[in-house]
């Protein structure tokens, strides 16, 4: 994808099972439950303690009359500013602007969406756009390329990690936003882009045709932290989310010979998403019972997902990481997995985002983002502003090198004139020692350690 490094992708009903969908809500597009406004779906319906109902408005009734003196009030204030404002204001403008003040006045994740936001949330919604496969950043006043994404076009071209893309077509880079530049570098797959580079200190620039196709934004990274235990980071969570967790298990079972006896799944900094992508993750480990459910003032807003009958890790140890960048969604797969007791969840208290927004299309170009529900736990815990409090609460460590503590005795290195060391037999390969997980990542590793005990645990009482 084209865009910068970030914490997003860099420049993304009543009572029933997740396997038996409703029929789609007809006004309805998405469902948000990201921190900062990532899509998803709405569920839930009440459990044994349900929360209260909130008591209807006095002028919620359909027979309600219009509020006609305020309609009047904002109609002369409508007035005033196109007759007696310093400078002409378009109507739309100002509509434009009345929209957005009555959902700022609402809650901190209500929004209208213009055509540009409305498209942001779709390209972060499903995790693909039309586009080159380029993580990019500004230098210097041009785009440079920070990585080509595997199998893209960008990739295809030739294009290499510190290229400097002068020119977009026939416009000069230098000048624009990095936004502006993206924005010209996306477009309709098939389409073709003329890129001018500037590759290291060659003095001639280098043209580079590139036709763009569907870019595919990977929300998930997998790898094996020792023989037999597996990690899974889940950047957020999109339309694809769960299918690509899936296979990366797969992947981890067959490096692992089909032995995987325990996983790390991590969730930090992880602002949320897709609602279906949170509910099938946390379907993945559960076997039975309540995964979510929420509560709103409509019918349709009171919801619920059930658990299927299949585990992906056969009942394996399980480790959730999180911290305050976990939100929404997150905090929903943390919240279900700890409720269930299927997982321990290590790290620092979650963000505490505990609302469902809903995109209502208002044409093809613009939406609301509307808050519409809360959800709950499956034990009717609320998240809202509580965030998921781990088992085992796990801060950051801070491990700074021995010789910022105190000073380095002197050594043999250290004394003039002194003797080289030499070269070491076999292949003769030197460098820095590797640096360990502990100094690499103190909450990963102490997440390793627990789920080995976990895994030696669950073996014994097999056996």
């Amino acid at each position: 994808m084209i865009g910068h490094p970030g914490p997003r992708a860099p420049h993304l009903i009543g009572s029933q099972t997740r396997k038996t969908m409703p029929k789609p809500i007809s006004h309805r597009l998405l469902i948000w439950i990201g921190r900062v406004g990532v899509a998803a779906t709405l569920v839930g319906t009440a459990l044994a303690e349900p929360a209260p109902p909130p008591t209807p408005a006095a002028d919620a009734s359909p027979a309600a009359a219009l509020p006609l003196e305020e309609l009047r009030t904002f109609a002369e204030v409508y007035g005033r500013i196109k007759d007696d404002y310093v400078e002409g204001v378009a109507d739309k403008t100002l509509l434009e602007g009345a929209i957005r003040g009555m959902l700022a006045a609402l809650d901190p994740h209500s929004a209208y969406l213009d055509k540009t936001e409305y498209q942001e949330i779709q390209v972060g919604t499903t995790g693909e756009f039309g586009g080159l496969g380029l993580e990019v950043g500004m230098e210097d006043g041009f785009v440079k390329v920070i990585s080509p994404i595997d199998d893209t076009p960008a990739q295809r071209a030739g294009l290499q990690a510190g290229d400097l893309i002068v020119r977009i077509d026939d416009k000069p880079v230098k000048g624009l936003g990095l936004n502006e530049a993206v924005n010209l570098m996306r477009g309709k797959p098939g389409t073709t882009i003329n890129l001018t580079i500037m590759r290291g200190t060659a003095g001639r620039p280098l043209e580079v045709k590139v036709e763009r196709d569907i870019i595919h934004v990977a929300s998930v990274k997998s790898r094996t932290l020792e023989p037999g235990l597996g990690y899974v980071r889940l950047t957020h969570f999109q339309a694809r989310t769960t299918e690509d967790m899936l296979t990366a298990i797969t992947t981890l079972k067959k490096e692992n010979k089909g032995d995987l006896k325990g996983l790390v799944l991590d969730l930090r900094n992880n602002p949320g998403g897709v609602l279906n992508a949170a509910v099938g993750v946390s379907d993945a480990f559960i076997t039975d019972g309540l995964i979510v459910y929420t509560q709103g003032r409509q019918a349709e807003a009171k919801l619920q997902f059930k658990a299927g009958p299949d585990d992906v890790l056969n009942g394996a140890p399980l480790v959730v990481l999180v911290n305050g960048g976990s939100a929404s969604a997150s905090e929903i797969v943390a919240g279900a997995l700890q409720d269930q007791k299927r997982a321990l969840i290590m790290g620092t208290q979650t963000f505490g985002k505990g609302s469902v927004q809903t995109i209502v299309p208002i044409d093809d170009t613009t939406a609301l983002k509307l808050t519409t529900a809360r959800y709950f736990t499956p034990s009717g815990r609320s998240i809202q502003a509580q965030g998921i409090i781990p088992d085992i609460v796990l801060e950051r460590g801070d491990f700074t090198p021995a010789k910022e503590q105190e000073a380095d005795p002197v050594k043999e290195a250290d004394l003039v004139r002194h003797l080289d060391s030499p070269k070491p037999a076999g292949d003769g390969l030197t460098g820095e020692p590797k640096k360990t997980l502990t100094a690499e990542d103190f909450q990963l590793a102490e997440a390793l350690n627990v789920l080995k005990g976990l895994t030696i645990l669950s073996h014994r009482q097999g056996g």
